[in-house]
């Protein structure tokens, strides 16, 4: 047989996304997805009912453009039935096409132009928090406050709100730590609905006194959807929103961490920065590609062959952007931190009608930040005794990261 004729079970691996052996002590997910696509660019694991996974970017590519063939519902290989489907992201065209319309202006140019202040104003004041002590704890005070101080921005909602999102968003994403898969889902299930809670509390606020906001603004226009032209309801817009924050907060947490990361493995690349900061946006797309904290999931529609391997339809599949990230045939030296890549067409925002619809808004977090820590605090460090603990999932991350540096005062 060749390659490309391999059987199932020529291209079965042992390999659990959820493990968190994959995260700890050290993070070896790029080394282990590595080896999968050594083996091919779709292999089969027996794992949560057997699924695909692919992992070059070809055949990645080829998915994510093809929304009639691989239907981006199931997202997740474990799913919790009594969310229903995360709206827009689990939803194909044409149904899907009406609500993402709908969330444009979230993310358009004068809302990006507004928000660029707001985020210079809070990266400011996080780094404010911890600047002075020499130290931080690099994931609560600062990674995982952004995004969740950012998302009540974009919403108009009161800042003060953050750390309701905080707890919620991690169980729902990782389960109860050290739980059961049963205790897990419980544990998600109830966290889901707490945000649910207020998710519903700002809808009828909104609904009954309305506002000059993009919150308002969302609740009061109409919609052209595939049933008629109507305004969106309590149950699609709770969804919408339960997305914007799961979406917009673990991917730019992890996308934080794994700058620190690779600039303290790469100090070099991170003098490159301190002394000309005009490469930072740059360094962002290159930070991005290096790492992607999303492996989205597919269904198939339809019996089709992928990457040498016989797809048939209902099977499920999931897509590990971080090795298509690192695919040489499609980069130079796929593993090296190259601050000036160029082209750079990595996937870590996906590709196709399920593009990242926030893509600009995570890039404008990425540039602030680095360009703002590392004229602070350039001399940033990982503490030896007290090192990262990663999490792997299908949205991959940082759960803790201790930095030390010079104060500032």
């Amino acid at each position: 047989m060749t390659t490309a004729e391999k059987a199932r079970e020529d291209v079965t691996v042992d390999f659990d996304v959820y493990d968190v052996a994959l995260a700890a002590p050290t993070d070896r997910f790029q080394e282990r997805v590595a080896e999968l696509a050594a083996k091919g660019p779709v292999v089969w694991s027996p794992h949560y009912g057997g699924h695909w996974i692919v992992t070059s970017y070809h055949e990645i590519h080829e998915v994510l453009r093809d929304a009639q063939t691989y239907s981006s519902y199931p997202n997740n290989l474990v799913t919790n039935e009594a969310f229903g489907k995360f709206i827009p992201i689990e939803l194909d065209p044409p149904e899907h096409t009406g609500y993402r319309k709908a969330l444009q202006p979230l993310f358009g140019p004068v809302r990006m132009k507004k928000l660029t202040e707001d985020i210079r104003a809070i990266v400011t004041e996080l780094l404010d928090g911890f600047t002075a002590r020499g130290s931080a704890e690099y994931i609560s005070e600062f990674a995982h406050e952004l995004p969740a101080r950012i998302f009540l921005a974009l919403m108009d909602w009161p800042r003060s709100d953050a750390p309701i999102f905080s707890e919620a968003t991690d169980i729902v994403l990782f389960g109860k730590p050290g739980g059961t898969e049963e205790e897990s889902m419980q544990a998600r299930a109830m966290a889901g609905f707490s945000m649910f809670g207020y998710f519903q509390k700002v809808i009828e606020d909104r609904r009954a006194n309305p506002r000059e906001d993009i919150t308002s603004s969302l609740i009061h226009t109409e919609v052209e959807l595939t049933d008629g032209v109507r305004l969106l309801n309590d149950e699609e817009l709770n969804r919408m929103f339960f997305l914007l924050l799961i979406a917009g907060l673990h991917t730019v947490q992890g996308s934080l961490a794994w700058m620190i990361k690779h600039l303290v493995a790469n100090p070099e690349q991170r003098q490159q920065i301190i002394d000309d900061p005009s490469v930072i946006p740059s360094a962002v797309e290159e930070i991005l590609r290096i790492e992607a904290a999303i492996i989205p999931g597919r269904r198939a529609t339809c019996d089709v062959v992928l990457g040498g391997q016989q797809i048939r339809a209902g099977d499920q599949l999931i897509l590990t952007l971080c090795s298509a990230n690192r695919d040489g045939v499609e980069f130079d030296d796929p593993d090296v931190l190259d601050l000036m890549r160029h082209p750079n067409r990595h996937l870590s925002f996906g590709g196709g009608a399920h593009r990242c619809l926030g893509s600009h808004l995570a890039r404008v977090e990425l540039t602030i930040a680095m360009e703002e820590i590392h004229q602070r605090i350039p001399d940033y460090r990982l503490v030896e005794s007290d090192p990262p603990v990663y999490h792997s999932s299908q949205v991959r991350g940082c759960a803790r990261m201790p930095i030390e540096f010079t104060p500032q005062s």
